[in-house]
């Protein structure tokens, strides 16, 4: 654990001006020291970097008294303070090439909880948004009680995120823009205690003090993106806060999902044209984030393939074993029609005798290993 002061000197490192998370790596990667950085004379500094940067030592000292003030506030509020160069920093953020130098959690989330997406979209949602949350988030919880669903605490969307998986028991994450001294929206202050109260946690970068401005919605988002493993956008116009997330989780190479929508829908225009130009896969279910993401559902089974053939297989029924015998994870109906070319209405009458018989599972979003 760290002592206070150095706490102090790495909050100072991260509320410098011109720090970002190329210059907290670049300390780690020269050996500099939190107490290095704030003592050494602004050329020197830039030398010992080798980058062309300018790390004003006036501006150094600045930011060292303001994290003096901010240590007093996330010690008064239990708020817990994660630094980019420390090992217990959210790993899927680490990942990230322009992850916050500091990052503020009031709550006790596991931020590296196995099952994390977000599920983002417009404030001007549609009724079809709010049928499909609920249906949505409801089976996703049957399935992933240890999903931890991560959005942005706006009206619309994100609200129906949160609420939703709160309402299902499932662990929530709000990601604001603004320091954790203040709540906007101010009409989600009781939606921000209940995601508290259930376990679930407010999250920023910015310290006590800041307000909201568009800008900062827009760095909020990568942040959103950065901490799951999944982006699922539901509803969007062309343009909007929900495909600038959609577009920075597909610069890191994370999986993106969208909702696809009626043609003639203003609300769909944004997920119809991630899924035409590829940057998200079609969603219309939970069994098909479970294709995608290749997450084992909760309480299925790993078991041991059989090697040996039923002698009593014969045709499309025995290509179809041979082919799941050797396969860990469940195989989707396309999938095994790629494989075997069979006829589809064939496939799924064997597959359906081969499930009467004990002999395959199917899971959800038709997708089938051996028993």
């Amino acid at each position: 654990m760290d002592s206070k002061e150095e706490r102090i000197y790495k909050m100072g490192i991260a509320f410098t001006p011109g720090v970002n998370a190329a210059v907290v790596r670049r300390l780690e990667e020269c050996g500099i020291g939190v107490d290095r950085f704030a003592e050494l004379d602004t050329r020197t500094l830039s030398e010992e970097l080798g980058m062309n940067i300018s790390l004003d030592k006036l501006a150094r000292e600045e930011a060292l008294f303001r994290a003096r003030k901010e240590i007093a506030f996330v010690e008064r509020h239990g708020i817990r303070v994660y630094y980019l160069g420390d090992e217990d920093y959210p790993m899927l953020l680490r990942e990230t090439p322009d992850a916050p130098p500091v990052l503020f959690q009031l709550g006790e989330t596991d931020l590296d909880a196995d099952h994390v997406m977000n599920i983002v979209g417009t404030r001007r949602n549609t009724a079809y948004a709010v049928g499909f949350c609920e249906e949505f988030i409801r089976t996703l919880a049957g399935y992933f009680p240890d999903m931890v669903i991560v959005s942005g605490l706006a009206f619309g969307i994100d609200t129906l995120a949160h609420k939703g998986a709160l309402e299902n028991g499932l662990t929530t994450v709000a990601v604001v823009a603004h320091g954790l001294d203040t709540l906007y929206p101010a009409a989600n202050r009781d939606l921000a205690r209940r995601i508290i109260k259930s376990g679930g946690s407010i999250i920023s970068e910015y310290p006590s003090g800041t307000t909201p401005f568009q800008r900062r919605f827009l760095e909020r988002n990568r942040i959103v993106a950065g901490l799951s493993q999944l982006t699922m956008v539901v509803e969007s116009p062309l343009k909007g806060g929900a495909m600038s997330t959609a577009n920075v989780a597909f610069s890191y190479s994370r999986e993106v999902a969208a909702v696809p929508g009626r043609a003639s829908d203003p609300m769909s225009e944004g997920c119809n044209h991630l899924i035409r130009k590829q940057k998200a896969s079609l969603a219309t279910s939970v069994a098909d984030v479970v294709e995608l993401m290749g997450w084992r559902p909760a309480g299925v089974a790993v078991k041991p393939k059989q090697r040996n053939l039923f002698p009593e297989l014969q045709d499309e029924a025995k290509e179809i074993y041979e082919i799941l015998k050797f396969t860990a994870d469940p195989v989707s109906v396309d999938a095994l029609y790629q494989k075997t070319k069979i006829h589809i209405p064939i496939l799924t009458s064997t597959l359906t005798e081969l499930e009467f018989d004990g002999i395959v599972i199917r899971h959800p979003g038709n997708r089938y290993s051996l028993a």
